[in-house]
């Protein structure tokens, strides 16, 4: 697990879509897939639905538990993105529906403090973001995709979109945020992955820049 900024870095790339009238869209070292790669490290979840929440807590006034029914009781927003992963895959115009960040966000008395946001998932994942980026028009924790469930090897039932940052980011299986007053590194920025991950920069690993990985999605499982 730990060495998968390596195994990044050592891959084979193809090409899989070449269409010019997309190329403004598409980040350095990237490639257009009409497939939808599944990885993640570790079991998909099983969920009790009946006992599956959301916790809020950290920088809030009142620490604050959702079930599945009341998010879904929220306004539900439908919207179309690109998508960018680190092992050098991006989907265009994918398509999602569920609750926007900034929806939740108003339900909350978040401290001034707050600067931050750790998302915790399962199985015992942390990615963190600042706040201000988890303030836009497509930030949003997605239950479905393609007009259909998320697949729970997609992230069912709740996932996290962050379409303008690499897609390690927008974290499947999402259980909880975590306001902070300063920013702390989740589990694959303590392990040679960029704290920031914006994808027109390159942002993949932290350190010296590195040359152009090749590719460990192709053979993966996809959708």
């Amino acid at each position: 697990m730990h060495n998968k900024a390596e195994r990044i870095k050592n891959m084979k790339l193809p090409s899989v879509i070449t269409d010019p009238a997309l190329d403004h869209r598409l980040p350095p070292g990237q490639v257009w897939t009409e497939r939808f790669p599944i990885l993640h490290e570790g079991e998909v979840p099983q969920y009790d639905m009946a006992v599956w929440t959301l916790r809020v807590f950290g920088e809030v006034e009142e620490e604050r538990v959702f079930n599945y029914e009341e998010l879904l009781s929220l306004p539900q927003t439908k919207m179309k993105c690109d998508i960018h992963c680190v092992t050098r895959w991006s989907k265009p115009d994918t398509t999602w529906e569920g609750v926007l960040f900034r929806d939740v966000l108003s339900l909350l008395k978040v401290k001034p403090t707050a600067k931050h946001v750790m998302i915790h998932a399962d199985h015992d994942y942390e990615t963190n973001v600042p706040l201000e980026d988890l303030l836009g028009d497509q930030i949003m924790l997605a239950h479905s995709y393609d007009g259909k469930p998320l697949t729970p090897k997609h992230g069912w039932p709740l996932r996290l979109i962050v379409p303008h940052l690499y897609f390690w980011k927008s974290a499947k299986w999402i259980r909880g945020f975590e306001f902070m007053k300063e920013d702390r590194p989740g589990f694959w920025e303590s392990n040679g992955f960029h704290n920031v991950a914006e994808p027109f920069r390159e942002e993949r690993f932290s350190g010296e820049p590195l040359p152009l990985p090749e590719d460990e999605w192709v053979g993966k499982d996809f959708d």
